[in-house]
């Protein structure tokens, strides 16, 4: 997956520039994302109604390709929509989706994101009333007490197909689910009427999959205070778990926030 941001150079740099060029925007073939790069990159994700962060990722790439936003992809409208819901600035959700998001909430095939988790699946068979030890020899790639057991992409598709035969509800909510990997065992705390529901609602649309996002803090006090009140650290915590500071998630969303703040402040 090619994201190219301010800083990056080489042959994929000078392939943006050059769609770029081809879309309108009066640019060099430097092979340099500069600053001029960096302007023209907003100024087109703004024209295709996409959300404006300034990094060229495969959603910015195919409208310039196809000279359109896909229908399926987040819109700069679906953040604001979220913002108010939630309450908060517009540049805390910029700064969440650029770092909690996966980038893309579906692969080139055009299915959701996807990872399954055969210990979810472990849990919810017992939940169930199932035999999920005796499922767990019989499929421990599918059914098994410890995590693991990940194939990546659109193989993960087929693991969840696979552990459907078994017990198809079961299964779905054992997937973490699209741009923010909503775990699809939440159906019910985020107010869908099936796991069923809520698997076709991340089949949708990006908005949609935000949409779940935006349920999922809303569902829990602690995380929304901590959004609106911007204490990233409490946020991060909560949301990525203990391990949050291997991969100062902290950090990197105050940083984005602060960035995107001073550029919503500057003046038109």
């Amino acid at each position: 997956m090619t994201i190219l941001r301010l800083g990056d150079v080489g042959a994929d740099v000078r392939e943006l520039q050059r769609l770029l060029r081809e879309r309108g925007a009066q640019l060099e073939m430097t092979g340099d994302f500069d600053a001029a790069t960096l302007a023209a990159v907003r100024a087109a994700q703004a024209r295709y109604g996409l959300v404006v962060d300034g990094i060229a990722g495969p959603k910015t790439l195919l409208a310039l390709q196809r000279d359109t936003r896909q229908p399926a992809h987040l819109s700069a409208a679906d953040l604001q929509r979220a913002a108010d819901v939630l309450e908060v600035p517009l540049a805390a959700v910029r700064a969440v989706n650029e770092v909690e998001s996966r980038g893309s909430g579906f692969l080139a095939d055009g299915r959701p994101v996807i990872l399954f988790e055969r210990h979810i699946m472990f849990r919810q068979l017992k939940v169930a009333g199932r035999d999920a030890d005796a499922l767990a020899r019989q499929y421990p790639n599918l059914v098994n007490a410890a995590r693991g057991g990940y194939a990546g992409g659109a193989a993960e598709h087929m693991r969840l197909a696979r552990a459907a035969d078994i017990d198809e509800a079961c299964a779905l909510a054992a997937a973490s689910w699209g741009l923010f990997q909503v775990m699809g065992y939440h159906w019910e705390r985020l107010g869908y009427p099936s796991v069923q529901a809520f698997s076709a609602c991340m089949r949708d649309s990006e908005a949609a999959q935000l949409d779940a996002f935006v349920r999922f803090i809303l569902a829990d006090p602690v995380l929304h205070k901590a959004l609106k009140a911007r204490r990233w650290p409490t946020f991060a915590s909560l949301y990525n778990g203990p391990a949050y500071r291997e991969n100062l998630y902290d950090v990197k969303l105050a940083r984005a926030f602060a960035r995107y703040d001073a550029e919503e402040k500057e003046p038109a």
